[in-house]
């Protein structure tokens, strides 16, 4: 054979070997190989593919928004048990004064016969049970009067005052529903009831308290559906808590725009600001609200809803 009739038999032979296997198309088309066929798409893709972490949901801001409603961080067990009242009472709520007469309220009061059971919140270790004969916990002795404190999980305490029976000792490990007590009027109380505080980071520190209304489980109204809870935030234009400011809460159950209950308050005491929020209503139900918040001469108006169950935070900006 020549060079040229071996060069040609060559040729013939990858040509047949290269249109049996692959058909090439024109760009942007799909390729086939041995009949499978490849979208274009996927072979210009790289061959390994990153991570895709979903972008999460932005939390709601009620900096930016007339209000937000969250679900709070209602853990704590109400103290007392229905069908003893379990409500707080609201002429004397955390952080007021009641209009200047008393020492600014370190918690909240629930009024109940003396004897009526005390339960402790949650699961934790009583770390002191007794009178209060000295100054540990408050500026003053006797102050308390018989008084049982609750250490929990992440420096978080429950006291629990007035008590007329204690039923706990120091050191005892408890849990959540524990009876730990009775209800009195022992210490400086008017009238029976319980005197319940929650601290945060130091039990002895008078001032650590926050709002026990912002951890303690929503109550249920007379048709069993938990209460709403109203945080109110009202801030200077640094975004500052301000010391003092006045509101005024009505309820709108319905399109009627009847007033059904209307609620009044000031902003907490300014050295009781522990947290997010300088005013709080507790115990609401679930519906339209129009809060007037009055500072300065000046009235700021919005419209907020309350779910069952919920956490309605709302912050107004004032001068």
């Amino acid at each position: 054979m020549t060079y040229q009739f071996m060069k040609r038999i060559l040729n013939l032979f990858l040509l047949f070997v290269l249109s049996s296997c692959a058909r090439i198309e024109v760009a942007g088309t799909p390729i086939v190989v041995n009949t499978k066929v490849i979208p274009t798409s996927t072979l210009l893709a790289p061959t390994s593919f990153p991570t895709v972490t979903p972008t999460a949901e932005i939390p709601c801001d009620p900096s930016n928004v007339d209000f937000c409603i969250t679900d709070g961080h209602f853990i704590l067990q109400r103290p007392i048990h229905p069908p003893a009242n379990d409500l707080v009472d609201e002429t004397y709520l955390y952080g007021s004064t009641a209009n200047g007469t008393r020492e600014p309220h370190h918690g909240v009061d629930i009024a109940n016969q003396s004897g009526t059971p005390v339960y402790a919140a949650a699961n934790g270790t009583v770390i002191f049970a007794g009178p209060d004969k000295e100054a540990v916990y408050c500026p003053w002795p006797n102050f308390y009067g018989n008084l049982v404190v609750l250490q929990h999980k992440d420096d978080l305490f429950t006291l629990y005052a007035h008590l007329s029976k204690i039923d706990v000792a120091a050191g005892q490990i408890v849990g959540a529903g524990t009876q730990i007590g009775e209800v009195g009027k022992t210490g400086v109380a008017i009238g029976s009831h319980l005197h319940f505080e929650v601290r945060s980071g130091d039990a002895q520190d008078y001032f650590a308290t926050q709002n026990p209304e912002l951890w303690l489980i929503p109550a249920k109204d007379t048709n069993g559906k938990p209460f709403g809870t109203l945080m109110i935030s009202v801030v200077d234009e640094g975004g500052k808590l301000v010391n003092y400011a006045e509101f005024t809460l009505r309820y709108y159950p319905d399109q009627s725009q009847k007033v059904v209950k209307s609620y009044y308050g000031v902003t907490y005491s300014a050295d009781m600001m522990n947290g997010d929020e300088n005013a709080l209503q507790g115990e609401l139900s679930a519906g339209r609200y129009r809060i007037a918040i009055e500072r300065n001469g000046k009235v700021y108006e919005r419209w907020v809803e309350v779910e069952s169950g919920g956490l309605t935070q709302v912050v107004f900006v004032v001068k």
